[in-house]
C-alpha cells in the first residue's frame, strides 16, 4: 500500500483535489463542452463522470478514484487533459496543479497561522497615502493596519473590536455591507473565490479554517458560494460605495503584495484629484475617527503633582 493513500493527511489532501474536480464537473454543462444531450432526464447536474473521463481520455475507474480521493498522484498530462475537458481558465488550471501537488505529499502538522505583525514602515506608508483610503490585510482578509479613511470607508467596521475586523466577515455578517456596495453579489463572489483558492492549498491553516467555519455557520450566502468551489472571482477595478457620511463615490482599487510577508497585501482606493469623488475622500479623511493618542513622554517628569 502506498504511504500517501493510507496516511490521514494524504487522504485529506486527495479529498480536496476530488472535491474540486467534482465541483467543476457538476457546474460544467454538456452543451458547454460540445456534447449533445438526449431527450431523457439527467439526474446528474453538469457532466457525468463517464462523460468527463471520455473527454479527458482517461478511464472512468481512474477518474472515480481521483474524485473520491483514492488516487493522489495524477500525472501532469492527466491534469492538463482534465483542465482542457472542463474548459478551465489559467487560474483554475493552476489551482488544479497546486491541489495535485499537495495530494502527492503530506505534511506532519498544519502550518501555524501567519504573523499579524505589520512592519512600522508600512504604517508610515499608509499615512503617506492619505486622503486615499488604504489598509494592510492578511491572506485571510484580516484588517491588520489602516489609515483613517481605510477603516471609515467600510462603514460600521469600527464597531467591531480590532481583532474581529475582517473584510470577508464584514461582507457577509455586517448589516451595513449590503447597503454599502452597489454590486454586493459580485463582491461576495470574488471574496469567496479568493478564500477558496487560498484554502485549497492550505486547507488546515487555522486562520483560514476558523474564518471559513464561522461563515459557513452564520451565512447561508457564504455556504452556497463555498460549495461552488470557484477560484477565479472577477474583482472589478472600480468600486462604487453608497457611504452614509460622504455620499456615493466611485473609486479605483489597487491591491499590492507586500514582499517578505506571509501573504499580506496593501489595498488602496484612489480618485482623480479635483473630482467630486476625490472631494469625498478628503471629507472622509477629515471626519474619520482617530485613535486616542498616547500622552507624550516628558524627560524628567515624575508624574507627581506639585
Amino acid at each position: 500500500m502506498r504511504l500517501e493513500t493510507c496516511h490521514p493527511r494524504a487522504n485529506s489532501e486527495g479529498a480536496e483535489l476530488g472535491r474540486y474536480l467534482r465541483a467543476r464537473r457538476t457546474q460544467t454543462s454538456p452543451e458547454h463542452v460540445g456534447l449533445t444531450v438526449g431527450a431523457g432526464i439527467r439526474r446528474t447536474p453538469g457532466l457525468r463522470r463517464e462523460e468527463l473521463a471520455t473527454l479527458a481520455g482517461i478511464s472512468i475507474d481512474y477518474y472515480v478514484r481521483l474524485e473520491r480521493g483514492k488516487e493522489t498522484r495524477p500525472s501532469p498530462a492527466v491534469l492538463d487533459s482534465l483542465a482542457r475537458a472542463l474548459h478551465m481558465d489559467d487560474q483554475e488550471h493552476q489551482h488544479l496543479r497546486e491541489l495535485a501537488a499537495r495530494a502527492a505529499r503530506y505534511a506532519p502538522e498544519p502550518a501555524p497561522a501567519p504573523s499579524r505583525t505589520v512592519r512600522p514602515h508600512l504604517k508610515l506608508l499608509l499615512e503617506s497615502l492619505r486622503p486615499n483610503p488604504a489598509y494592510v490585510i492578511s491572506r485571510s482578509m484580516d484588517l491588520l493596519a489602516w489609515n483613517p479613511g481605510g477603516l471609515a470607508l467600510y462603514t460600521g467596521l469600527d464597531d467591531w473590536p480590532a481583532k474581529q475586523r475582517n473584510l470577508a466577515r464584514y461582507l457577509f455578517l455586517h448589516p451595513a455591507a449590503r447597503g454599502l456596495f452597489t454590486d454586493w453579489d459580485r463582491q461576495i463572489t470574488a471574496c469567496v473565490a479568493r478564500l477558496r483558492a487560498i484554502a485549497g492549498t492550505a486547507p488546515d491553516a487555522p486562520d483560514l479554517t476558523n474564518l471559513v467555519g464561522e461563515l459557513l455557520l452564520k451565512s447561508p450566502d457564504f455556504a452556497g458560494l463555498w460549495e461552488r468551489y470557484e477560484v477565479t472571482g472577477r474583482r472589478p477595478a472600480h468600486k462604487t460605495f453608497h457611504h452614509p457620511q460622504v455620499g456615493t463615490v466611485t473609486l479605483t482599487s489597487q491591491s499590492l503584495h507586500v514582499e517578505g510577508t506571509p501573504g499580506q497585501r496593501i489595498g488602496v482606493y484612489i480618485a482623480e484629484p479635483g473630482t467630486p469623488d476625490h472631494d469625498a475622500l478628503l471629507l472622509l479623511d477629515m471626519t474619520a475617527p482617530r485613535p486616542p493618542q498616547r500622552p507624550a513622554h516628558i524627560p524628567g517628569a515624575t508624574g507627581q503633582q506639585p
